[in-house]
């Protein structure tokens, strides 16, 4: 979990961690002396699926939606597909689990649509199950994975910083101009073999949701900051204390990005 992550991190234990923010924003907004150097995922790459019987997202009207727990990322994200499109009486049925799990009850008709993320649509669609909403769609700002460092290691250590946050740039570049060896460690990493399943998975992770430039949006930090404020977590830094997009932007003023993409990143 991020909690231990963290506090290696912050014991000097691990210089970096590289995680989903909206893990660790509701720590480091409670006084955890970490900060966000890099945000080289940006978007939302979560889909709603349903089941075979529900083909438009008005059939979801007195259906339930499974989610991990009340308050999580799960439900957040399902309660803003419903309120987006209006869906009336559906309840967001807190049940636990990894997506696979909640998959599995949606399957079995425990719940009627859960969001996952890909590749797994692809085996949601191969089930004959329907493909609802990319919540991609949505165009709003939201951290999915970022570069963490302590406050500690950017004081003392920045040009280690810097460089970590440059070779993001190049693992980056790497995997646009590498797509086979790309899917080879996705494959890997989510055992996963079937080709369909492994180039949804490459085209999401490497283009959809990339931003080049990999920095943090300010938008979504203090969002996720005052999120946390409402559900009555103790606030104790500032949204802007909690990120710092210097080294990401010293590549782009060093020409650093140009040099890698041959033009202005975007």
């Amino acid at each position: 979990g991020s909690g231990p992550a963290l506090a290696a991190l912050m014991a000097d234990e691990i210089q970096f961690l590289y995680c989903a923010a909206d893990a660790t924003i509701p720590s480091l907004a409670a006084g955890v002396d970490v900060k966000l150097v890099a945000a080289p995922l940006i978007k939302l790459p979560y889909v709603l699926v349903a089941r075979k019987e529900i083909r438009r997202l008005e059939d979801l009207k007195g259906k339930s939606i499974g989610v991990a727990r009340a308050g999580d990322l799960s439900d957040r994200l399902s309660r803003m597909v419903a309120k987006k499109f209006n869906i009336p009486d559906v309840a967001m049925r807190p049940i636990g689990g990894s997506q696979s799990e909640r998959y599995q009850a949606m399957a079995a008709n425990i719940v009627q649509a859960v969001v996952i993320t890909p590749p797994l649509d692809v085996r949601a669609r191969n089930d004959g199950f329907n493909v609802l909403f990319r919540l991609i769609d949505l165009d709003i700002p939201f951290i999915y994975s970022s570069l963490h460092a302590s406050t500690r290691t950017i004081r003392e250590r920045p040009e280690m910083v810097q460089r970590m946050v440059a070779a993001f740039g190049e693992a980056i570049i790497f995997a646009d101009k590498n797509p086979a060896k790309a899917k080879a460690a996705i494959s890997k990493v989510m055992r996963v073999k079937e080709e369909e399943a492994l180039q949804v998975a490459y085209n999401v992770y490497t283009k959809d949701i990339v931003d080049r430039r990999m920095i943090v949006p300010s938008t979504a930090v203090a969002e996720s900051v005052e999120l946390q404020r409402g559900l009555g977590t103790p606030i104790k830094r500032k949204a802007e204390d909690i990120y710092d997009n210097s080294f990401v932007n010293n590549l782009e003023k060093s020409g650093f990005q140009r040099e890698l993409w041959g033009q202005v990143t975007r």
